[in-house]
């Protein structure tokens, strides 16, 4: 499986604000987006089906952790909702992903494409170390997560861009990595700390990049997008 796009990160609090952020396109231009808990908790599954009967490819990114028949029932209702990519916490170790994949394929074989966060781009070394009290280095502790959902049978993995070309290495060309943490080299890092440009990402192995507040934030949408697809593509 592979693939490259940029996915644009829809982190808006209503229906409203999210679909006035779309109307903004011409027609004819369908980007992927991603749609988070903050919008998927104001507007719930309503908003994913409208946003989809427009055309538009979808990644529910809800990073569902708990135990295996939990996870396992929820993914069997979002895959109703066709969304092209959903994902959980690789922290929920094996049984809870195999029970994920089990819940999201279809009576017809089909699913979503179904990742894994290794670590959040908002967890530094010092964060891992004296909170999560993990003290293997961020590159080991995210190639193991990514080991893990790859021998579970999962598509690819959520991580930083500085890791996505250790991950293909380790897991091989054809496991997605999707990567937050993009940022222009002239906007604000904002709460992320392990970012990259879209120009390294591309170059870095990164499949999909997910650009949120770069984009949804500026002053022409529309033209960052499209800044952000050309700069990825190279």
């Amino acid at each position: 499986m592979s693939a490259k796009d940029v996915i644009i990160a829809l982190d808006f609090p209503t229906r409203e604000e999210a679909l006035g952020f779309l109307d903004q396109f011409p027609a004819g231009e369908k980007p992927f987006v991603k749609i988070g808990m903050e919008l998927f908790y104001a507007e719930g599954p309503q908003m994913v089906r409208e946003i989809k009967s427009r055309g538009h490819r979808i990644f529910l990114d809800l990073k569902l952790h708990d135990i295996p028949n939990t996870v396992g029932r929820a993914m069997a209702v979002l895959s109703r909702l066709d969304v092209d990519m959903v994902n959980l916490h690789a922290s929920g170790a094996s049984a809870m992903m195999r029970a994920a994949l089990e819940g999201l394929t279809r009576p017809d074989g089909t699913r979503p494409i179904l990742i894994a966060v290794t670590q959040l781009t908002s967890t530094d070394a010092a964060t891992l170390k004296n909170e999560l009290l993990i003290d293997t280095p961020m590159a080991e502790t995210v190639m193991a997560y990514a080991k893990n959902a790859a021998d579970s049978g999962l598509d690819g993995v959520v991580c930083s861009p500085l890791e996505a070309a250790l991950v293909k290495e380790q897991c091989g060309e054809s496991f997605l990595t999707v990567t937050p943490g993009i940022r222009f080299a002239d906007s604000t890092v904002g709460d992320q700390k392990r970012i990259m440009t879209p120009e390294k990402a591309g170059r870095s192995g990164c499949d999909y990049i997910v650009v949120g507040r770069p984009i949804t934030q500026a002053a022409d949408p529309v033209a960052a997008y499209r800044r952000a697809v050309t700069d990825f593509f190279g």
